[in-house]
């Protein structure tokens, strides 16, 4: 499959997907760089539209700020709004709480596999599992010197 056979539909349902998971993942910035780098392509290549502004839902050190909005294949994204998104587009006021982007059914892997393809990049190797050595094994059910009840008490 090459690049140019990937729909705007595809790409948004992967989107979804891997914006979806970095909401909630304990480190989100690798996913969060897959999203801001395809919409930069998308954008590029005329295959997204800016629609406008929003304010965001999450004030950033108490100061209400603006987010843009972005369409592509029937799905919207927001992202940072740099200057001239100000200059040139319609600020729509607050988000609407009722609209949702429609759920895909594709896991995480395929999303991230499918934009890897996109943007040309090579899929990161997964780390192998390590096993414990005995500098690292757990000390848990290993004798502590000596028995509990035979330990001296401390006295207040």
């Amino acid at each position: 499959m090459k690049e140019n056979q990937l729909s705007n539909r595809e790409l948004a349902e992967s989107l979804f997907i891997v914006n979806r998971h970095a909401k909630t993942a304990p480190e989100p910035k690798h996913l969060y760089d897959i999203k801001k780098h395809t919409i930069d392509k998308l954008l590029t290549e005329k295959r997204a539209k800016k629609v406008g502004l929003h304010f965001s839902d999450h004030p950033k050190y108490s100061q209400q700020h603006s987010t843009l909005l972005i369409e592509i294949g029937g799905y919207y994204f927001h992202i940072p709004a740099d200057k001239q998104d100000f200059q040139q587009l319609k600020h729509l006021g607050k988000v609407d709480q009722f609209y949702r982007n429609p759920k895909p059914k594709l896991s995480l892997s395929r999303a991230k596999r499918t934009l890897y393809q996109f943007l040309n990049w090579k899929q990161p190797k997964k780390p192998a599992h390590t096993l414990q050595t005995s500098a690292q094994s757990s000390l848990l059910g290993q004798p502590t010197g000596t028995p509990w009840n035979q330990r001296p008490r401390r006295r207040p």
